[in-house]
This record gives C-alpha cells, sequence and structure tokens, in this order.
C-alpha cells in the first residue's frame, strides 16, 4: 500500500508538471511572435550599435546636397523674441516645446521653476526661457487661439512661434526652429537645453551644475537620459513608427530622451550647421538630434538625475539631486513647493544625512521591476 501511495504521489507530481509546461508554452506560442519581435530588434540593434556610431554610413545615406538643402520651406515666424538675449551674458537659453492650446502649463512654469525673476536674484544667474510651438492643426480653432497666443505674448514676451502646423510629426521642425534661434538671436549663451511643457526641472540644482561646469570651461557637452542602441520602431500602429524608406539601419545613433537635455552652445552651434545638411524627414526629434550630433562627433552623457518617462519618486532624498521629473501636467506647484524647501537641505546634508539618503534612494530606484525613471545607480552617485 505505501508503495502504491508513493507512485501515486510521482503520477500526480508529473501530472502537475506537465500542466505547468504545457500551460507555459502555450503562453510562449501565443506571445513568441510580439516577444520575438521585440528581443530579436534589440539584441540586433545593440550588435550594430558600434558602426552605427563609429562610422559615417549612417550620416551618408541620410546627407542632402545643397540644392536639396536650399529648397527646403522657410517657415516665417508669426511671434519672436529678437532681443530676449540681446546684450546680455545667458548662462542658459531653456526652450520648452509646448502646443499652442497649453497656456495652462506655460503659466504653471512661469510661476514656479521657469521663474526668471527668481532664477536671477535667488540663484544669481541669467537664464532666458522661450516656448517654442507652431500653429494650432485645427483649422475651427486657429484663429481664436492665436489671437490668446498674441495677448499672451504681450504678457509674458516669451512665445515663439512659426507658420508650421504643431502636430507630432513635425516635431523636428520644432527642434530646428530652437536651433536657429539660438544661433541666430542667442549665440552668446554658454548652455542651451530643450524640454516638453509636462516636464519638472529642479532649477536651482541645474542652475549649480551648469555653474560648475561653465566655471570648468566644458564643451563638447551633451547630457540627458541616454538611449543607447535603440531600433527604430517598425509596428505601424505605434505613433514612433518609422518606415524603412525614412531609416533603413537596425538601430538609431545613441541619443538622449527628447523630453529634457542640455548642450553646451559650441554643440548647438555645430548641431544646427549639421541640420542643415541632413534630410528632416525623420519626425522623431530627439532620433534627429541624435544624427545630427552623431555627424559632428558628439557623444551624449547619461546623466541619472534625467528622467525616462516616468515621474521621479517624491522624496527630499531624491530632489537633493534632482534635475528633471517627466509627466506633470497637475502637480508642478506642489512638486516646485516641496523641491525647494529649505528642510530638503537640512535632512540631506552631513554624514548621517548622507548615509539615510542611500538607504532611502536604494529602497526608492533599485527595484526588482523596470521602472523608467532614475536608475539604481544613481543610489549611489
Amino acid at each position: 500500500c505505501r508503495m502504491t501511495r508513493i507512485i501515486r504521489r510521482v503520477r500526480r507530481s508529473q501530472f502537475v508538471q506537465l500542466v505547468v509546461t504545457c500551460f507555459t508554452l502555450s503562453l510562449l506560442m501565443i506571445y513568441w511572435e510580439q516577444l520575438d519581435k521585440h528581443l530579436v530588434s534589440h539584441m540586433k540593434s545593440y550588435t550594430y550599435r558600434y558602426l552605427i556610431n563609429r562610422y559615417n554610413f549612417v550620416n551618408n545615406s541620410l546627407s542632402i546636397s545643397r540644392e536639396e538643402a536650399n529648397n527646403q520651406p522657410n517657415y516665417q515666424y508669426l511671434i519672436n523674441q529678437k532681443d530676449k538675449c540681446r546684450g546680455q551674458n545667458v548662462l542658459l537659453l531653456l526652450f520648452i516645446k509646448t502646443s499652442p492650446e497649453n497656456q495652462m502649463r506655460r503659466d504653471a512654469i512661469r510661476q514656479t521653476w521657469g521663474n526668471e525673476k527668481y532664477i536671477r536674484t535667488e540663484l544669481n544667474a541669467n537664464v532666458k526661457i522661450v516656448y517654442a510651438l507652431g500653429i494650432c492643426k485645427n483649422l475651427i480653432q486657429r484663429e481664436v487661439l492665436q489671437r490668446s497666443l498674441i495677448r499672451e505674448d504681450e504678457k509674458h514676451h516669451d512665445l515663439i512661434q512659426q507658420d508650421f502646423l504643431d502636430t507630432f510629426h513635425n516635431l523636428t521642425l520644432k527642434l530646428i526652429l530652437q536651433l536657429k534661434w539660438a544661433n541666430v538671436y542667442c549665440p552668446h549663451a554658454k548652455f542651451v537645453m530643450t524640454a516638453d511643457d509636462d516636464v519638472f526641472i529642479h532649477t536651482p540644482n541645474l542652475v549649480k551644475h551648469l555653474q560648475d561646469l561653465d566655471q570648468k570651461g566644458v564643451q563638447n557637452f551633451w547630457a540627458g537620459r541616454v538611449h543607447r542602441g535603440a531600433p527604430p520602431i517598425r509596428d505601424r500602429s505605434s505613433k514612433y513608427y518609422v518606415p524603412y524608406y525614412m531609416y533603413q539601419w537596425p538601430a538609431y545613433p545613441d541619443y538622449t530622451a527628447g523630453a529634457a537635455y542640455v548642450v553646451s552652445y559650441d554643440v548647438a552651434a555645430k548641431v544646427y550647421e549639421a541640420s542643415q545638411t541632413l534630410n528632416n524627414s525623420i519626425y522623431i526629434d530627439d532620433v534627429f538630434m541624435g544624427i545630427c550630433a552623431n555627424k559632428v562627433g558628439v557623444v551624449p552623457q547619461y546623466h541619472v538625475y534625467f528622467s525616462g518617462e516616468g515621474k521621479a519618486p517624491n522624496h527630499p532624498c531624491i530632489y537633493d539631486k534632482m534635475m528633471t521629473s517627466h509627466g506633470h501636467t497637475k502637480d508642478m506647484h506642489h512638486l516646485w513647493k516641496e523641491a525647494t524647501d529649505p528642510k530638503v537641505k537640512s535632512l540631506t546634508s552631513g554624514f548621517w544625512g548622507k548615509l539615510y539618503c542611500r538607504v532611502v534612494n536604494i529602497f526608492l530606484l533599485c527595484k526588482p521591476y523596470y521602472v523608467d525613471t532614475y536608475p539604481c545607480s544613481a543610489a549611489f552617485s
């Protein structure tokens, strides 16, 4: 009887194993196509990464002739700020990518981290902030919104608008607008930065960082959240879809996420020149930035406190080193108040404060699963 019970247990165990195996294989068969495309494309793209970054075949394939460059559309300024930087020593020229209808976001930035008066008086820095935009894509709303933009600019004097449609597929045109404006109207700024209008920037931390770099006379500087060996998205249902005829290679050159990144002015000038000789039909602006930078030999630097798509955790130990956090549309005022509270410095300073924050940041950032915010390495920086 005892032997019979043992045999039954073995058979039951084998049956359970068989069921689990079949179930697992069934799931793999259902999702294999998606897994295969995702894994293979990333492995293939990372294999090509060295070649893409090191050699010129990507640049050569996307280069256009001088005649083609001269025939590119010349978009006109509808709103401009020609004297924004004139005769001033500018530490940072900061562009906010925005859309005509997003006045509430712009106002929130003006009242918090993007307040130029606060930066000048409290941080002892001259930072110029302008909002880059096109025209409303909705023909019915366009005239009303345009009148609203003109009134907004009469009050704040910080909008820069050209007459291209403000759409996702024209983001590269918005990038070129920023590079051109910096080159023409603010060529003496030490640094140039671009950010989305739902990004929170810890201005005190950023200004201090840039002031330190300026003291060292840094050049060829380009920092943000770096994507290395990223493959083009070939899924037609994705808004990031890029067809083969537009970009035929299996990987992009290394680039920083478009949510927010900063460059030294020499990089902004070189990238602008490169943008005039490359096919700008690639509508993903951060990728186009990477292609232009690759052409002039500029390599992005990964800054661990530039966030990804996700928001940064809310904690004083994070605020102490925070540079940017993405995805803020309704909590800008609250985060600004929390992040700039004097208690942050008192809590995080000294031996015990630093030790406490090391432990807290490990808990917040070093997760067993992927979270698109600061990497685990930020806890040890």
